[in-house]
């Protein structure tokens, strides 16, 4: 199924801190598109506290509901304390394009599994309360051909779908490089055929898949 909605994407970074029986726990969120600038980022805030016990982590690295694009890891922790409690607000919050790292210093006293879960799950939680997001737009790429007579027809209806004139070619006829919505990618072809009357070719140069 391919995914044409508008999503939320974070438009800034986040860190909460809280100590729960003496551990430290630092919660870290930020915009990662893509599961490698996700495990960048997981890289980064490793590096910056060499000194914690754990760095627990996950990521929703697309469109909030593709599972494919998901990652976590307890770091250590009991199986299943850290790592999926952190995915499990991730996932559950809607945004995606997202990383959380969870970094602890060991106070010495055990918290136990339920303890753990709470803590892992519950930094991440008033974590996403912070955090600013802003909708991101799926879109595609088509090329428009067509004679020149018929650039005062094809523009107005590039102009009424808010589509992106990216790139243009003036040669023996004319080729416009466009981004668009794919949510409203049928209804311009089709309007570009009836404005047209059919003179005009639209090729979609992406390979609309799941993402």
């Amino acid at each position: 199924m391919i995914h044409i909605q508008p999503y939320l994407i974070p438009s800034d970074s986040v860190q909460y801190e809280e100590e729960i029986k003496k551990s430290r726990f630092l919660t870290y969120l930020h915009h990662t598109p893509g599961t490698d600038l996700a495990k960048q980022y997981i890289c980064q805030i490793r590096a910056l506290h060499p000194g914690a016990r754990h760095h627990c982590w996950a990521f929703v690295a697309g469109v909030p509901e593709n599972s494919m694009l998901w990652g976590f890891s307890d770091d250590g922790e009991p199986s299943g304390t850290a790592g999926k409690p952190i995915l499990s607000q991730l996932s559950g919050s809607g945004i995606g394009e997202i990383t959380a790292v969870v970094v602890r210093y060991s106070g010495g006293i055990k918290l136990g599994t339920g303890g753990l879960v709470k803590a892992y799950g519950g930094g991440v939680q008033q974590a996403l309360k912070q955090i600013q997001v802003v909708e991101k737009k799926v879109t595609t790429a088509v090329k428009v051909t067509l004679d020149y007579e018929l650039l005062s027809v094809v523009r107005p209806v590039i102009e009424n779908f808010q589509a992106k004139e990216v790139d243009a070619q003036y040669l023996h006829n004319v080729i416009l490089l466009i981004e668009i919505e794919v949510l409203h990618l049928e209804e311009f072809k089709q309007a570009i055929i009836n404005k047209s009357r059919a003179r005009v070719v639209v090729e979609l140069l992406n390979n609309l898949q799941e993402i």
